[in-house]
């Protein structure tokens, strides 16, 4: 909802500050506001807006003799009323396209340099979460086997999507009963998401069932393959490259949550519910490690399913237009590189 108390004058020097505080990292002076964004305003009716515009909420002064600094609520204004940036289309869509012309290899490689792609062109973090299967329906499991300790389960979706694991057995198994252990699950859940599959497995296992008294631990195994997720970070590096994260404890908290992942993965999980390009900023993130930063995401699809997401994690002095066009162009190809994939996907422990 539009603020009615931000006038045309208010919003231009709102921006102006924006747009001089993202490029500079320095807190904006109105002197420097007149000087550059030829507003066509005196300094001091400059600054009688910037007044006004931390009283609203949209500026603060972090020290007294300062100038001012944009807020969360500042930047989700931007963010919400900017367009895409044609100069991101002429040269970073034009990079993208001509990395994933010439991509290689399987589609876990497709993934692993998607994530380093996005942190060379944004230079930040480049993040993506290969495909988080709950909501994905069931067709078929195949138990094929390797040896007499190992097995290879192979889960099919009806989308046509494969991911495969090396499970363990604990005896010795024929080849056909391993095969007909496939087509009992398949028949048992074909049809349902993993998410539903997941729930029912939660359930007391009811003793009287002979596929679970007979191969529970296989059965356990093959569907823990529908709890993974496989989360790629690249450039977590760049994240120093920003003085808003050379504060220790800051930087500290930003990399110990890029390397443990899990609460990452789980932020990532919740925002692929929804297609289309999301921006959270600063304290609109639930984690408290994450505060100081924006995450531009987009998912990604296989035959128009939503399959993964992936995105960007940078300062919320951010260029939002050129990462919002980075991170949508990027989702695009890589939504055209997995419909032209044949080959597997290993997701990873």
């Amino acid at each position: 909802m539009t603020d009615p108390l931000l006038d045309e004058r208010r919003q231009q020097v709102l921006t102006a500050v924006l747009l001089e505080y993202i490029e500079t990292a320095e807190p904006v002076g109105s002197r420097s506001v007149a000087k550059r964004h030829r507003l066509g305003l005196s300094p001091a009716t400059i600054r009688n807006a910037m007044a006004d515009l931390e009283e609203m909420g949209y500026l603060s002064q972090p020290h007294t003799s300062a100038g001012r600094v944009p807020t969360d609520k500042a930047y989700r204004l931007y963010v919400d009323t900017l367009g895409g940036d044609p100069e991101a289309e002429l040269v970073e869509a034009r990079e993208l396209r001509r990395h994933y012309a010439g991509t290689p290899g399987g589609a876990e490689h497709l993934m692993e340099q998607t994530s380093f792609y996005l942190s060379a062109l944004s230079r930040m973090t480049g993040v993506l979460l290969a495909p988080p299967l709950k909501q994905t329906v069931l067709a078929r499991i195949e138990i094929i086997p390797l040896s007499n300790e190992r097995a290879l389960a192979v889960v099919i979706t009806e989308s046509g999507w494969i991911t495969t694991r090396t499970v363990s057995l604990e005896s010795r198994v024929v080849a056909e009963d391993l095969r007909e252990i496939g087509r009992q699950l398949t028949r048992r859940f074909r049809g349902r998401t993993f998410q539903e599959i997941l729930e029912d497995l939660s359930a007391p296992v009811d003793p009287l069932d002979p596929l679970r008294a007979r191969a529970g631990s296989l059965v356990d195994q093959v569907f823990s393959l529908l709890r993974d997720r496989t989360l790629y970070i690249g450039g977590a590096i760049n994240i120093l490259d920003h003085p808003e994260f050379w504060e220790i404890e800051t930087m500290r908290n930003l990399l110990r949550a890029f390397e443990e992942k899990d609460r990452l993965i789980d932020l990532l999980s919740q925002q692929a519910a929804e297609q289309g390009v999301r921006v959270m900023i600063g304290r609109e993130n639930p984690f408290e490690e994450m505060r100081e930063c924006s995450l531009v995401t987009s998912t990604y699809t296989y035959r128009d399913q939503a399959l993964g997401i992936l995105g960007v994690v940078g300062p919320k002095r951010m260029p939002y237009s050129k990462v919002i066009t980075l991170v949508e162009e990027t989702a695009r190809l890589v939504s055209q590189a997995l419909s032209r994939q044949r080959q597997e996907l290993y997701l990873l422990s």
